[in-house]
């Protein structure tokens, strides 16, 4: 296992970080335990949950999973996604929220502190003066360790350094964007923004949540036991395209005159890239983890990385014009219409 440094920040991360969105649903927590177990005697030393994370479900098992060799691990959590319909103060980068939400990770963690600290998404209702200012709270009671910011785009990236800068309080030490073959929206500017700053990258979704493994067919009906087949929502509203499907299939040929899968062919990939300290890989099953591993063992070269740019430009998706609706742009503000929720940024009101 490779170990590279976060960014600016004093600690080093395996370059596969164990992803448990679905401990706790999806893997039973006996099976989590032991990719778990099985991470851990590889090498691994950064895991990855959220508060959200089938309802909290995922940070119990991991503290659980965990509880023995917790001192040694990098463990991420993230907050700011909606929690409670019913309380509008239960999402978001609040004072209210962050204190709320770390103490219940920590609680569902079982674990008296937090390596690091993801906002799960952007928030343009908070001052982020108030966001610095609160986790810095939490880092000096000892609480959190550092804290990072999950997809947010490169002004935010420079918004909440300069801010922290400004303030003389601990800046963001990583970013967590989206990124994979079929989506390079992050080299536009995101990669390079965190760099600039200092952030190290732990990507996410290297494998397009499961199509760049190459197991969808175009045109056919995907298996029961597949996202797809579960018609899982945010893989419909993402990466579920057609010209995604046809790529999948395209690397995957690529991929096995090489002697590797599709997957591990598309995760090789994404470490190729000097910007990335680690990328998340998030199994549902013991083979899957399993299967990433000889990824580690690749090295691509120029005729490697010259083959993926002929499938997708550099800064952009594999569909022309695709925009993840999960995370909307801002730029344009109409002025007459109909009523919907108030977005406008602090500044425009």
């Amino acid at each position: 296992m490779e170990y590279r440094q976060l960014g600016r920040s004093g600690i080093k991360v395996s370059t596969l970080t164990l992803g448990t969105m679905m401990f706790g649903g999806p893997t039973d927590e006996a099976t989590a335990a032991r990719i778990i177990e099985q991470a851990l005697e590889q090498g691994v030393n950064s895991i990855d949950t959220a508060d959200v994370y089938v309802k909290g479900e995922s940070e119990r098992v991991v503290g659980r999973a965990i509880s023995a060799q917790r001192e040694r691990l990098v463990l991420a959590t993230k907050f700011a996604n909606p929690l409670d319909e019913r309380d509008v103060n239960a999402r978001g980068a609040s004072r209210k929220h962050i204190a709320r939400a770390v103490n219940a990770s920590l609680q569902r963690l079982g674990t008296d502190y937090i390596d690091l600290l993801y906002i799960h998404r952007e928030d343009h209702q908070t001052p982020v003066e108030e966001t610095v200012r609160a986790l810095d709270e939490l880092i000096r009671a000892g609480k959190l360790r550092y804290y990072g910011l999950s997809n947010h785009r490169a002004w935010k990236i420079a918004e909440f350094s300069h801010t922290a800068q400004a303030l003389g309080l601990d800046a963001p030490v990583a970013s967590q964007p989206l990124y994979n073959i079929a989506n390079r929206q992050a080299e536009a500017e995101q990669l390079t923004a965190a760099h600039r700053y200092g952030l190290g990258v732990i990507s996410y979704s290297p494998l397009a949540r499961g199509v760049l493994t190459g197991k969808y067919e175009p045109g056919t009906t995907p298996g029961a036991d597949t996202r797809a087949g579960r018609s899982d929502r945010r893989l419909q509203q993402t990466e579920w395209r057609p010209e995604s499907l046809e790529l999948a299939r395209r690397v995957r040929e690529h991929a096995q005159a090489r002697g590797l899968s599709a997957g591990q062919f598309a995760l090789a990939w994404v470490l190729n890239s000097r910007y990335i300290s680690s990328t998340i890989a998030g199994p549902r099953t013991e083979a899957q983890w399993q299967d990433y591993l000889p990824a580690l063992g690749y090295r691509l070269n120029a005729e490697d990385e010259a083959f993926v740019d002929s499938l997708v430009t550099s800064g952009h998706p594999s569909t022309p014009g695709f925009n993840d609706p999960g995370h909307p742009f801002f730029g344009r503000l109409v002025r007459h219409g109909e009523a919907q929720p108030d977005q406008t940024p602090l500044h425009l009101r």
